[in-house]
């Protein structure tokens, strides 16, 4: 892992984002860290650390986390068998 300012980072960006590819580069301000840089290796992988991050998703899955908790989710089971059951019509 390599720590670097947005001052050093902004003076040498290509460099450090050919280090990424061979390690996370963490981006601080003030001595504090507010960003990294990592390699992606395939769109997939871009995909899911999007979606990994996703405020959206996040609160997505936040309210579906609580509604199962309150019981006013579905089971696994009937979940897939509902799926099943609209790919037959």
């Amino acid at each position: 892992m390599r720590i670097a300012s947005v001052a050093d980072v902004k003076a040498k960006l290509s460099a450090y984002l050919k280090a990424s590819e061979d390690e996370l580069v963490v981006i601080t301000r003030n001595g504090k860290a507010i960003a990294v840089i990592l390699p992606i290796e395939d769109d997939e992988e871009l995909e899911r650390l999007v979606v990994a991050y996703s405020r959206q998703f996040q609160s997505i899955v936040q309210t579906a986390r609580q509604e199962i908790a309150t019981g006013a989710g579905i089971t696994h089971d009937d979940f897939w068998t509902d799926i099943e059951s609209e790919s037959d019509e």
